[in-house]
Order: C-alpha cells, then sequence, then structure tokens
C-alpha cells in the first residue's frame, strides 16, 4: 500500500504547499545569513551613498542617474551570488543531491532561490529608493516608484539563470571569484558606473550584448530618464532568462 501511494500524484495542494515551504526556508536560511544578505544589499547602497549623494547636488540629473544605474547593479547581485555561488556550494557539498532524493517537487529547489532572490533584489531597490527620496533630493511619482520596484523585483531573474548557469561550471570554491569576473566588468561596460558616452566607441557598440545593460535602460526609463522603446529591453532580458536556464538545466542533467 505505501509503494502505491509513493508512485501517485501529490495532490495539488500538497505540491503547493511544498514550492511555498520551500521558498520560505531558502529566504530564512539566507536572510539570517550575514555574510550573503549584508554584501549584497550595502554594497550598492554603500556606492549610491557617496557618490549619488554626497559627491553630487542633490536632486541633480547626476543622482537620479547614479539612481538608476546602482538599482541596476545591486540588483544583479542577489541572481548572481544567491544562485551562482550557493549552486556550487551545496553541489559540492550533496545538498543539491539530498534535494533530488526528497519527495518534493523537482523545481521547488529553483523556485526557492528564484523568490529569494526577487525579495533581496526587491529590499535592496526600497533601501535605494530611501536613500533617493530622501538624501538624494530626487523626486519620483508613485507609478516610477512601482516602476523601479518590478524592474527589480522581475529584472534579478535572467542574472538568476546566469548565475545557475555559472554554478554548474565550477566548484563551490573558486565560484565567488569566478562571478566578480563576470559581475564587476560587465557592470562597468553596460554604463552602471560611468555613462556609456565616457567610454570608447567601440566598448559603446558592445553595451547592448550585456543583460546589465537592458536592465539600466529599464532602471533609467523608471526614474524619467530613459529613450526609446522598453519592449526591446524586456525582450532582451527574457531571452537571456531563457537561454542561460537551458544551458544550465542542460549541465545539471549531465551532472547528475
Amino acid at each position: 500500500m505505501n509503494t502505491v501511494a509513493a508512485v501517485l500524484p501529490m495532490p495539488p495542494r500538497r505540491v503547493l504547499g511544498a514550492y511555498l515551504e520551500e521558498a520560505r526556508s531558502e529566504c530564512l536560511r539566507y536572510l539570517r545569513a550575514p555574510s550573503f544578505i549584508l554584501p549584497v544589499t550595502l554594497f550598492s547602497t554603500v556606492f549610491y551613498l557617496m557618490f549619488g549623494v554626497l559627491l553630487n547636488h542633490a536632486g541633480s540629473d547626476a543622482s537620479r542617474y547614479l539612481l538608476a544605474s546602482y538599482t541596476t547593479f545591486g540588483v544583479i547581485g542577489p541572481g548572481l551570488f544567491g544562485f551562482g555561488a550557493s549552486l556550487a556550494i551545496e553541489r559540492d557539498g550533496g545538498l543539491l543531491t539530498l534535494k533530488r532524493a526528497l519527495p518534493m517537487p523537482p523545481g521547488a529547489y529553483l523556485l526557492g532561490k528564484m523568490v529569494m532572490a526577487m525579495i533581496v533584489a526587491s529590499l535592496v531597490v526600497v533601501l535605494l529608493l530611501t536613500l533617493g527620496l530622501t538624501l538624494g533630493g530626487v523626486s519620483l511619482t508613485p507609478l516610477r516608484v512601482l516602476a523601479m520596484l518590478a524592474a527589480g523585483a522581475f529584472g534579478v531573474l535572467p542574472f538568476c539563470a546566469l548565475g545557475m548557469f555559472v554554478g554548474t561550471l565550477i566548484k563551490g570554491q573558486g565560484a565567488p571569484g569566478l562571478l566578480n569576473l563576470v559581475y564587476l566588468p560587465m557592470a562597468f561596460l553596460s554604463g552602471l558606473w560611468l555613462p556609456l558616452s565616457m567610454l570608447p566607441k567601440f566598448l559603446q557598440s558592445l553595451a547592448p550584448l550585456w543583460p546589465s545593460y537592458h536592465l539600466n535602460q529599464l532602471t533609467l526609463a523608471a526614474v524619467g530618464m530613459g529613450s526609446g522603446p522598453l519592449l526591446v529591453h524586456v525582450l532582451a532580458l527574457a531571452g537571456y532568462a531563457v537561454v542561460f536556464l537551458a544551458l544550465a538545466t542542460r549541465r545539471l542533467r549531465r551532472l547528475g
């Protein structure tokens, strides 16, 4: 009787409960880990406080531009490191194998990490908006504030997929170093630290190759500094998410 019950599909209520429980446990696990939550939330906010507030006049275009670009910079971190580094470490430690053996839906593990990344990315956006709207003198309508929050919550997903793919390529101890080699140059080449107009023409032409460039165009539009059709950037980010997720899934299947 137990054998028959084991092979029967789980009721929808139990499936939903398994997804929610895994998402809750992932969020609690990372929110209770200072070594993860503090760097990804404070890195971009400290940079914005220094360069967007203290070194710029309140309410200036520079403060507004840096609010958008450091939001993009801050949103990338939870996706890359929350997925990439943790996946590599958990794969090395055998936790991923254990998760696969548990009687839960196969997608619950990935969904839990995705929800965690979206929550942390939203927290980053809230912190930056608080600084920008108070100390930075940036003025945004409620609709633009909501647009920033939406860009952060959903814009992290392509970087979750990218982090997941990188996490399948390297062992746990080397994952943070490799991810930084992806994270920092990508941020610079996408115009997150300096406007693209200040970079050489050759590098400007390559900027659209980076997913961070497209997310930055959305955050710039959210603060009223964007131009051009936004659907192109949304589709580009969706394409990156699908491609990297497919590559990562294929790698995980090969790794067993």
